[in-house]
């Protein structure tokens, strides 16, 4: 009943973990050392972006045939698994915003996804399972599960977390869905 949702939710909370979103996160933290407008942006850049990505994905499954899209979502998330294996960086002279903490993190966040991997899961995502809600509200939930505790724990929480262990099953997670979006077939 709740598939998207939890399979969403998982994909996303796993393949963000290490990503620069999350290293974004930790810079906004340090920066405006208020919490709780920085996961309203989060939330709020995330849904946004998340819910544009979603549509595309479901515009996507109604134009491509069963095969082909199943294909391609298969290809995809397999070059996701590879793509979440390679470590993310920010550049050093990454400049955020000086206004507020909450329109910072929104108009950082959602800039910082567009092209990202959790972007890409989630039209994928959503050109795999339905309804089009729960694909939105499983990534936004998955985006909030990582970058969350980084913002509220900051940098202790970070250097504590086994970036490669994380990226490793993350890759694993993309590549069990690939597989069994290649082998398994899309829902009709």
């Amino acid at each position: 009943m709740f598939d998207a949702l939890l399979v969403s939710t998982g994909t996303v909370a796993l393949a963000e973990i290490g990503d620069k979103t999350q290293l974004l996160a930790l810079l906004l933290a340090a920066r405006f050392r208020r919490p709780w407008p920085i996961v309203a942006g989060i939330l709020v850049a995330t849904l946004l972006n998340h819910a544009l990505a979603g549509w595309i994905g479901a515009l996507a499954a109604q134009w491509l045939t069963p095969d082909l899209l199943r294909w391609i979502v298969a290809g995809s998330f397999i070059a996701i698994a590879l793509w979440t294996l390679k470590p993310d960086t920010m550049d050093e002279d990454t400049r955020l915003p000086a206004r507020g903490a909450f329109i910072a993190t929104t108009i950082a966040f959602f800039i910082a996804e567009i092209g990202d991997k959790t972007q890409v899961a989630t039209v994928l995502l959503a050109a795999k399972y339905h309804p089009l809600w729960q694909v939105v509200a499983g990534t936004t939930v998955g985006m909030l599960l990582a970058n969350v505790p980084v913002v509220l724990l900051g940098s202790k929480f970070a250097a504590r977390l086994p970036l490669k262990a994380a990226r490793i099953a993350a890759a694993c997670v993309f590549l069990v869905l690939g597989l069994w979006a290649a082998f398994a077939g899309l829902p009709h």
